[in-house]
């Protein structure tokens, strides 16, 4: 179970890739004080939480009245994360994440910034949602489940802390170290995905042999 609690949190932070996101939430929170910037990190860390645990438990019910396979959805799942690391490749963070200009400007005029832009789809968004409810669906006991929705929890505190410490963070590693970072998470996340694919396409041509 260990071992599954840090498989999870690894895939989960080099999906969400929280570091990445540290310089949209700096400039969306330029102008903020720092009680402000806490309350808004606090905020933003719940409904990060809150969303990816609604889709992690409705995981069956979501294939299900879609009528999507497991296969189906590792297979787009990872093309969506394949997508998102190139673009964090590229030292597109924010791009990648569906933020851009005018995304930013609706944010400024916002009174409340926690669950839209940042939650989402700053932090959870389709590579991280895909990925949790493939995991729902390829761990049937739900002890092991009780073990991802620990990690849910405990990804969202890390989410805090760095949200948190952000401003300290961007002057220790500032613009170029946070993007390399980004370009790290971006390798990491492409091989998520690719692996997702592989996985995909193996258990559907080997379903596909087993009719034959």
């Amino acid at each position: 179970m260990v071992s599954l609690f840090f498989s999870v949190l690894a895939s989960l932070f080099a999906v969400v890739n929280p570091l990445g996101a540290v310089p949209v939430f700096l400039a969306l929170t330029g102008e903020y004080e720092s009680a402000e910037r806490t309350r808004v990190a606090r905020s933003s860390s719940m409904y990060f939480v809150a969303i990816l645990l609604t889709f992690f438990l409705a995981g069956n019910v979501i294939l299900s009245f879609f009528g999507i396979s497991l296969n189906a959805l590792r297979i787009a799942g990872g093309l969506i994360i394949l997508h998102s690391g190139y673009g964090l490749l590229k030292g597109q963070s924010a791009g990648s994440r569906s933020i851009n200009k005018a995304v930013k400007d609706e944010a400024h005029a916002k009174d409340d910034i926690s669950f839209t832009p940042l939650a989402m789809p700053l932090l959870s968004g389709p590579g991280s949602i895909s990925l949790l409810i493939g995991l729902f669906a390829e761990n049937n006991d739900w002890i092991r489940r009780g073990v991802i929705v620990f990690t849910i929890f405990a990804m969202g505190l890390v989410v805090f802390l760095i949200f948190r410490s952000a401003p300290y963070l961007f002057r220790v590693l500032g613009v170029s170290g946070l993007k390399a970072l980004s370009r790290i998470m971006g390798f990491l996340v492409m091989s998520i995905g690719i692996q997702y694919i592989i996985a995909g396409l193996v258990n559907l041509v080997q379903s596909f042999l087993a009719q034959q």
